[in-house]
């Protein structure tokens, strides 16, 4: 089983991607030192003009200083340019460090018990970061510690001026600071009501068969109006906490501009300073507050990174990264069960308990029992889907958590009960989406599993598109072709979960095939079933009741002892017999449910 961190841990890899981009962000300081140098240059030209040209009344004077002017801005525009894609790439950069690791959390958290919501919340997370990275916020946080130059040349001009813009700033900050404190609660409310909403979307997108058919869609839309509600509500208060307080910190700029400006005028009357340095100190004083209004402006989106950075680190930290581990060769002799306990993800009670037993080479078992008796939770244990609560699976004698997944996955063939495929062509469902997966490989897997000639039948063959969960295809289709894709490449371990739920009886034909070759190949195979067609080709059946594997044996040993047994209420009705016999004949046509 993997180690799970304690709820307090935070992983070091979002502060690893940082300090990856360090060498841009000391690029973006260095830029950000010449941008705020240069825009002294309104000032300084202002002083220059009321001070010396007019005084001079020297055109010479004015057009050299109105072009290195020009020169100045053009160059403050360029480098402000250059910055802004400077953190666009930064913030590219951070999320291609990361996206790896976070599409391994959105593919696991599912498995430890996550919401569909939650498990889907990282990625947004990662975008709300790299959309704060990439915008003006970060520019706010690089200017603010140039300010004291302002705030100097104010009080240079004159100390009541540096006063003022002193007291101002001050005033801004403390704005800042309670649009963070009243902020924080909306915003956590807001991604909360936007994960519920966005889930009972995506439930109902996946499920709109059903809730087309059984009458769902008024009911549902209620629902979703609800929580659509909340949702915007949720944002109207966050933006709210913000906005407010942003407009005033923007109008309280311009009151102390115009202040500034009424104060310069009052020390030109009283011949303190000239009319040039009193323009020069009201614009000196705009500069000197507009980072603060920058950052109040993009409060919102700073505090929704903050917040999303803080979520990666304690989900990460959830779910560690994997350290590689050794290559171990192509297992070929045994699966073995020993002492298993397997439960849902996040619980604790165990559904399969105790759960032992070994297949050899070249043997099928078929797992049989009423239902709720713990058959597809047995399944997910023993291919890794689900972790033991206790107890291990071995390969060759090597546990599955001794394995890379993918390579486990190489070795494994797994066909779920409920059967999902991907958008994408027949071809790279069955190859498992492999890179240059031979084509040889792809149609000795659709042979084995009875759907060659199926699949030539489509428009386009191999390469028909078959939609997202493959909603091109009838239900016996999509099954027949997650059937190959459990066979692609010959894997040793083969673990069907109601193969033949939704297949005719050529599809059970297909389906005994597949099992045999499986077997003949020196593979390990075990079915899962309530129909006694798909158990004409294994050897040993195991009957689950409660949890436990009640029994276990030779197949027509079993299978004679449970047609035995006295079964209260209705008896099933007997199935189709088995068409290909296998190894020790073909199964009972009148198999029962145990209970």
């Amino acid at each position: 089983m993997k180690r799970t961190a304690s709820a307090n841990a935070q992983s070091p890899e979002l502060k690893e991607a940082l300090a990856a981009c360090r060498p841009a962000f000391m690029g973006v300081a260095v830029f950000s030192a010449f941008i705020n140098v240069l825009m002294l240059t309104g000032s300084v030209y202002m002083l220059q003009i009321y001070d010396r040209v007019l005084a001079s009344r020297s055109v010479s004077t004015l057009i050299g200083l109105s072009l290195i002017v020009l020169a100045a801005y053009l160059l403050q525009g360029g480098l402000d340019s250059i910055r802004s894609k400077m953190l666009a790439r930064i913030g590219a950069r951070f999320d291609e460090m990361l996206s790896g690791r976070i599409f391994d959390l959105v593919a696991s958290l599912p498995l430890r018990g996550a919401r569909q919501a939650d498990s889907l919340q990282p990625i947004h997370d990662l975008d709300k970061i790299r959309g704060f990275l990439s915008g003006l916020g970060p520019t706010a946080l690089f200017d603010m510690p140039f300010m004291p130059i302002f705030f100097l040349g104010c009080f240079i001009i004159h100390p009541w001026l540096g006063i003022l813009a002193v007291l101002g700033g001050l005033v801004i900050v403390s704005l800042t600071l309670l649009t963070d404190r009243r902020s924080r609660g909306p915003m956590a409310d807001l991604t909360k009501s936007m994960g519920e909403r966005q889930g009972l979307a995506e439930t109902s997108r996946r499920n709109a068969e059903a809730v087309r058919a059984l009458g769902m869609h008024g009911f549902l839309s209620e629902r979703f109006a609800t929580a659509n509600e909340r949702h915007v509500q949720d944002a109207l208060r966050a933006s709210d906490a913000a906005a407010g307080i942003g407009a005033f910190a923007k109008i309280f700029r311009m009151i102390l501009q115009s202040g500034a400006l009424g104060l310069g005028a009052f020390l030109v009357i009283r011949n303190e300073m000239s009319a040039g340095a009193m323009i020069a100190a009201s614009i000196l004083l705009s500069r000197a507050l507009a980072p603060i209004e920058i950052a109040v402006a993009n409060w919102r989106g700073f505090v929704a990174a903050r917040q999303g950075f803080a979520r990666l680190q304690n989900i990460l930290a959830l779910v560690p990264k994997q350290a590689e581990r050794h290559a171990l060769p192509a297992p070929h002799r045994t699966l073995t069960v020993q002492d298993l306990f397997v439960g849902p993800p996040g619980s604790t009670s165990p559904v399969v308990q105790a759960a032992t037993f070994q297949l050899k080479a070249g043997q099928g078992l078929g797992l049989i029992g009423p239902s709720a008796s713990g058959k597809s939770t047995l399944a997910r244990g023993i291919v890794g889907v689900w972790s033991s609560l206790r107890g291990e699976v071995r390969l060759d004698g090597a546990t599955l958590d001794q394995w890379e997944p993918d390579s486990l996955g190489e070795h494994t063939g797994y066909l779920p009960q409920d059967v999902e495929l991907f958008a994408g062509t027949i071809a790279e469902n069955i190859a498992r989406f492999r890179p240059n997966a031979p084509p040889e490989a792809v149609i000795a897997a659709a042979e084995t599993a009875g759907a060659h000639e199926m699949i030539l039948q489509l428009p386009d063959g191999y390469n028909t598109q078959i939609g997202e969960g493959g909603t091109a295809l009838s239900g016996g289709q999509r099954q027949r072709i997650a059937l190959a894709r459990a066979l692609y490449g010959e894997p040793f371990l083969v673990v069907l979960d109601e193969p033949n739920s939704s297949l005719d009886g050529a599809g059970d034909e297909a389906l005994n095939r597949a099992i045999l070759s499986v077997r003949q190949r020196g593979g390990v195979v075990v079915v899962i079933t309530h129909r006694p067609a798909a158990l004409g080709n294994v050897d040993l059946v195991a009957i689950m009741e409660g949890g436990r594997i009640r029994q276990f044996g030779a197949r027509d040993e079993v299978l004679q002892s449970v047609m035995k047994r006295p079964v209260p209420g209705p008896v099933a009705a007997p199935a189709r017999p088995a068409a290909v016999s296998g190894p020790a004949g073909a199964a009972p046509t009148n198999l029962r449910e145990v209970g």
